[in-house]
């Protein structure tokens, strides 16, 4: 019976918690439904009876949207790709070979890790700068992928050390090579590894503002976030629409919800598949 009821009040708790996280992104969908007028009364309308979508055909009609949207999707695409390569090769250097200089590798990646991404704004700005890659899809790409890239390494290093090496030796005796029983044998385990390791690179990637700021300094060639910023106020009477606003931002975050919903899916059943395998 004392079971029962902790298991009870802990399931009450979670569903407490649950519903605490989810109401900002419940109350920022709300509002982007809602006239500025009734945002900004005093009694909060907490259902959206009446509301419309007016702020988001107001949002997508705004010019730099489309520009904005190919400008992050380019962006992430390019950062979610070559971290994956990078980081899958660096887990495996450091985790299945011991070579010359291995251990000042991952000291190198750990203190990589450690350096405040404010400190190296201006060494960034004037690497790209120089290199002419100012506004260009390559130029913050390069610099995502640096950023993001030490993290994945550490990330797929514990699925790579996860998978025991007898598997593969044990498919080197029956006759594979040692790269054809790697690839057959151990690579199809590390697909967890590998999709939250996308899963990291891609909230990096498509959320990140304060680079963007920094490399993108052209209307023309701006993130969905900057282009949030920009849309905060309106243009002729520099005043809030909150509604816009809000209308704005779920626009930027549905994406991520939706690819995060999928992926989670997916990782789950790789977890599973990998184990029973294992």
């Amino acid at each position: 019976m004392r079971a029962r009821t902790a298991r009870s009040l802990l399931g009450v708790l979670a569903i407490v918690i649950a519903i605490l996280w989810v109401f900002p992104v419940y109350w920022m969908a709300n509002s982007s439904l809602l006239p500025n007028v009734t945002l900004q009364s005093f009694i909060p309308t907490f259902v959206p009876i009446g509301g419309s979508l007016t702020n988001f055909t107001k949002a997508l009609a705004d010019g730099e949207f489309s520009t904005a949207l190919g400008m992050s999707v380019s962006v992430t695409l390019i950062a979610v790709f070559f971290c994956i390569i990078f980081a899958f090769l660096g887990a495996v250097a450091i985790s299945r070979f011991r070579f010359r200089g291995r251990k000042s590798f991952i000291i190198a990646v750990l203190v990589v890790q450690m350096l405040p991404a404010e400190g190296l704004f201006i060494a960034q700005y004037k690497m790209i700068a120089s290199a002419h890659l100012l506004d260009s899809v390559i130029g913050v790409s390069v610099i995502y992928i640096a950023a993001v890239v030490p993290f994945t390494i550490w990330m797929l290093r514990g699925f790579v050390a996860g998978v025991p090496a007898d598997l593969e030796e044990a498919a080197m005796v029956d006759g594979l090579s040692r790269f054809g029983a790697f690839m057959r044998i151990t690579f199809p385990l590390l697909a967890p590894g590998l999709v939250a390791s996308g899963v990291y690179a891609f909230l990096q990637a498509w959320n990140e503002f304060t680079v963007a700021l920094v490399l993108l300094p052209s209307e023309a060639s701006q993130t969905l976030p900057l282009w949030l910023r920009g849309f905060v106020q309106a243009s002729a009477t520099r005043e809030t629409d909150w509604g816009q606003v809000m209308a704005a931002s779920t626009l930027v975050a549905v994406p991520v919800i939706v690819f995060f919903l999928i992926v989670q899916g997916r990782l789950t059943s790789g977890l599973v598949s990998g184990a029973v395998k294992g």
